[in-house]
């Protein structure tokens, strides 16, 4: 990993499809944070990269699908992650979770849980709501945990999101923007330090 000390590489993705998604605004605000800070960010839209439902059948019968593998390859050269989380019904959304599902299966004799081992994260939300999808970002915490991702404390819940963004993609409230260069800059120094 020495030729990425310099510039630590970030996955960069929220756990929606939805084209006008609030957590893809926040995600794409982030990698563009995390670039600025002195970190290498790689945003993905999941929508480009669809998966069937989990199934043990479907995957004994035709293994891992395509976009799976094609994100195992892109996570395996990243060292970090932040993840927008929305909340559906006080949850982490079935795209987040199936999307890990999938990525955590072994493939050629590799466990998937060996991708996130010593892999740093952040997790961000954004909601229309008052709460800002808080709810989901315990869950998200848990779920990456359980995965052997280590999870930074820091977090932001940006609530009332379709009045939080300005024109730009920037966020209108300059706390909440500052909270977020300062989860994507401890993100940044703990890779360096890691790392480094």
């Amino acid at each position: 990993m020495t030729d990425r000390q310099p510039h630590p590489r970030i996955l960069v993705f929220a756990g929606s499809s939805r084209a006008g998604s609030y957590n893809k605004a926040l995600a794409r605000l982030a990698a563009e944070r995390i670039e600025h800070l002195g970190g290498r960010p790689t945003f993905i839209d999941l929508r480009d990269h669809p998966m069937p439902l989990y199934d043990g059948d479907l995957e004994t019968e035709q293994g891992l699908p395509e976009s799976a593998r094609v994100l195992r390859r892109g996570l395996a050269d990243h060292e970090g992650l932040l993840i927008a989380s929305p909340e559906y019904n006080g949850f982490i959304t079935p795209l987040l979770k199936n999307t890990l599902d999938w990525l955590t299966r072994p493939h050629e004799g590799e466990s998937g849980l060996t991708l996130f081992q010593g892999k740093l994260a952040a997790v961000v939300s954004a909601s229309p709501g008052g709460l800002g999808g808080i709810r989901s970002l315990g869950l998200a915490r848990q779920l990456l945990a359980n995965i052997g991702v280590t999870v930074l404390p820091d977090q932001l819940a940006v609530a009332r999101a379709a009045e939080a963004f300005d024109e730009a993609g920037r966020l209108r409230d300059e706390t909440q923007g500052e909270k977020l260069d300062a989860i994507c800059g401890r993100l940044v120094d703990s890779l360096h330090r890691l790392h480094g």
